[in-house]
């Protein structure tokens, strides 16, 4: 085996052989497998052998896989990647042990390797050497070595002379609890979470990160112990003295964050409400006009408050103007403590200017006011949330987060936000039975409209008079499929399974809950329109898995009959994106399940040659009739990284035209906006393209001496009466045009139609001969 040091690949890596035929890992591990017929069935990968269904088989595989990762009760699990040690390989699912032993046996020199890391959405095994694991408590990765099983590539990539190679944290979970010094890495993580060093993940996956970081935080790592260095007299670098309170605002209205709970429906009757880190008082003030008790509590403009529990406790923009890594964690600790419901936690996630009065502090920076603030990746701040206090936040907005205490409740929640809004079907007939009991059938149709399921004991609140008089719902629905369309209740069926197939497929790229962790409306709905959790799943991860395959993407907002499609691109109005292709769907919720939409977002861009989601706020959508671009937040899908772009104040910028082609002719001003692009396309003033930017607009207007007021296209009456009469010369021929080449479009329709018929005749005749 040699390495070719140009593109760090494995050369004549010899492949498996059998029968003189070649086989990659992949194959074999499908021969072993199969041979194993406790795992054969559930792994289903016989159908392989079947022509043109090897990338599917592929995709069954890695989804077993990484359905096996999910469940191992150790080893290291991150979205994309299951890490474990190599000691503790021989404990893992019997398919997860074939699948290394295929990898392994195709490789060589990897007998001193530390860990394994398996790829979750590719057929991809990695083997990591840390020579001094158990010795150093960061030890710094020397070499990997990865195998492509379903092609049998290897690439080698050689760490050992780096001068900042990435470094391992957190090394009990890679272990089993058995292994010689698990109690002492398990109490070095548990000092670091203390110390909130572990918060900060985008800084310290590196040697110089790390290092650098612990600078900051003021501490070192002897033994495997978290020793706080000594302040040293004649420090020149001076802090100033942090003034947090200065931090606060005075608000008119209430903060986003709480807005976005009342807007959630979250706030019932009786329910209590605490702000942790109130400021001047504004959100209790709101809360309470609102007729909820409402209480609050600030170190500096209230400390005499009592901090006391409450079923809502928001933590809002509290946590990134603690300069200390120490009480930054026990404030989000202290607030999550009061929390019976829901805990609400929002901190700034965009970084201004940093050449704006600002100093670097630890991992933030001290503004001109003396003033701490801590800017926070988007995803940053989930892991920091999730870590500190066990949880899985649930992202509602740019640096937004709901914490539920009942898991079940959170699930509940998450699934809420993928359930598409269906109307009953209307009663196509008047059936002489439902006519008498129409009113009381109600409550039934209105439950499998919204669950697309029959209810089961205890779920409609008015089961008693229906039960009574029809003795089961069974019965009382066949009277309903009397007077309705049968093809309408199905559509809704079909339609909660892929929102219910959304919410599963976006559950999987984390840890997916047990079906008892979710709640019992949702088990219904499972067992009511798939049968089993499994097979649910199993779609699900399909749908997952499907996304990673060429051009998936691209077809999909190609066939879309929704949205406005650019080359490479498709762009949908957000009240229309649970109308969109299941896979659309599922695109966008892998940016919304971590990073949230952008507050107010307008547009949704699809970007079908990258993975991006772009979210566009125009606000004046409905009232402008081409509105500028005011903020865009494009979420980079491969990394998760959130790029940010204000327009608020550009001198020319974007704007939007065809505004129709956004949304669906059941959209409220629909018409107005399809009426103004005639008119605009009848002067040509659309011809060419798309003009982009509001300057370019005016000067395209004022050339084509036209005004819009309204969504009305208006000649100005300032203009040159000869340059009006040439436009309204050229409007008229274009429009004569237009309507020859649609007519020739239609007669050539027309033909092909004859002659088909024409052909069918023939061969009608043909055969009868």
């Amino acid at each position: 085996m040699t390495y070719d040091t140009n593109t760090n690949t494995i050369l004549d890596s010899e492949p498996l052989e059998n029968d003189r035929e070649l086989l990659t890992p992949l194959m074999a591990f499908t021969q072993e497998v199969l041979l194993d017929e406790e795992e054969a069935e559930p792994l289903d990968v016989r159908y392989q052998a079947l022509p043109g269904n090897e990338r599917v088989a592929v995709d069954c595989i890695v989804e077993k896989v990484a359905r096996c990762c999910r469940e191992s009760k150790v080893g290291k699990k991150l979205p994309t990647a299951f890490y474990i040690h190599v000691s503790a390989l021989s404990g893992l699912n019997p398919v997860l042990v074939i699948y290394e032993n295929c990898a392994r046996r195709h490789l060589e020199n990897i007998e001193e390797a530390t860990l394994v890391k398996f790829s979750l959405n590719q057929p991809k095994i990695s083997y990591l050497f840390y020579p001094d694991f158990d010795t150093d408590a960061h030890p710094a990765l020397q070499t990997s070595i990865q195998i492509n099983l379903a092609t049998g590539e290897v690439k080698y990539f050689d760490y050992s002379n780096s001068e900042n190679p990435p470094v391992l944290h957190r090394k009990e979970t890679f272990v089993t609890a058995d292994y010689p010094n698990y109690e002492k890495f398990a109490r070095l993580t548990r000092c670091e979470e203390g110390w909130g060093l572990l918060d900060n993940t985008s800084a310290i996956g590196t040697r110089d990160g790390w290092i650098k970081y612990l600078g900051y935080c003021g501490v070192e790592i002897h033994d495997h112990a978290v020793v706080e260095r000594l302040k040293q007299e004649n420090s020149e670098l001076s802090i100033p003295k942090i003034e947090r309170h200065k931090a606060a605002m005075v608000r008119n209205s209430i903060s986003k964050p709480v807005r976005l709970v009342l807007e959630s429906d979250l706030f019932v009757d009786g329910m209590t409400f605490f702000d942790y880190g109130c400021g001047y008082g504004g959100d209790v003030k709101c809360i309470a006009e609102e007729g909820y008790a409402a209480a609050g509590w600030d170190p500096y403009y209230q400390p005499d408050t009592p901090r006391i529990s409450a079923d809502i406790v928001n933590i809002g923009y509290v946590i990134n103007v603690i300069e200390s890594l120490a009480q930054r964690r026990e404030a989000l600790l202290n607030a999550w403590e009061l929390t019976k419901n829901l805990l609400v936690v929002a901190a700034q996630v965009l970084i201004d200017d940093p050449d704006r009065g600002q100093i670097a502090y630890g991992d933030g920076v001290i503004t001109s006011r003396n003033t701490f603030q801590k800017y926070y990746e988007q995803e940053e701040l989930k892991v920091y949330i999730d870590r500190v206090l066990s949880v899985d936040a649930i992202p509602v907005a740019l640096g937004i987060y709901f914490v539920f205490r009942d898991a079940a409740e959170g699930e509940g929640f998450r699934a809420s936000r993928f359930r598409s809004h269906l109307a009953t079907p209307r009663v196509r007939s008047q059936v002489k039975r439902f006519e008498d009991y129409e009113e009381m059938l109600a409550p039934l149709m209105g439950f499998v409209s919204d669950r697309g399921r029959l209810p089961v004991k205890g779920e409609l609140a008015e089961e008693a008079p229906i039960k009574e008089e029809f003795h089961s719902f069974n019965r009382a629905w066949r009277v309903i499929l009397q007077a309705t369309d049968a093809d309408d209740w199905e559509t809704i069926a079909d339609k909660r399974r892929q929102d219910l197939l959304v919410y599963l497929a976006l559950n999987g790229l984390g840890d997916r809950p047990a079906m008892r962790r979710l709640p019992a409306q949702i088990r219904n709905d499972i067992k009511g329109l798939f049968d089993s959790y499994q097979k649910a799943c199993t779609l699900a991860d399909l749908m997952i898995y499907s996304l990673s395959k060429p051009d998936i993407v691209a077809d999909c907002c190609e066939d879309s009959a929704i949205g406005y499609k650019q080359h490479g691109s498709l762009s949908v109005h957000v009240s229309f994106l649970e109308e969109l292709d299941p896979l659309l769907r599922l695109y966008e919720g892998c940016a919304n399940r971590t990073i949230g939409r952008l507050d107010g977002a307008t547009i949704v861009k699809f970007h079908a040659r990258k993975p991006q989601i772009s979210y566009l706020f125009y606000p004046d959508f409905d009232t402008n009739p081409h509105p500028a671009l005011h903020t865009a937040m494009h979420i980079h899908l491969r990394d998760l990284s959130v790029s940010y772009q204000d327009y608020s104040e550009a001198y020319n910028p974007p704007i939007l035209v065809r505004k129709e082609a956004f949304v669906t002719a059941s959209y409220p001003h629909y018409e107005k906006f399809a009426k103004l692009t005639r008119q605009e396309e009848k002067l040509g003033i659309l011809d060419g393209g798309v003009v982009k930017k509001y300057r370019e607009w005016v000067k395209c207007l004022e050339e084509n001496c036209v005004k819009i007021k309204g969504h009305k296209l208006f000649w100005r009456s300032d203009a040159d009466p000869e340059r009006v009469k040439m436009l309204q010369k050229a409007a008229s021929e274009r429009q004569q045009k237009k309507i020859e080449v649609n007519a020739g479009k239609m007669e050539v329709t027309a033909e092909g139609a004859e002659g088909t018929e024409k052909e069918k005749e023939y061969g009608e005749e043909k055969g009868s001969d």
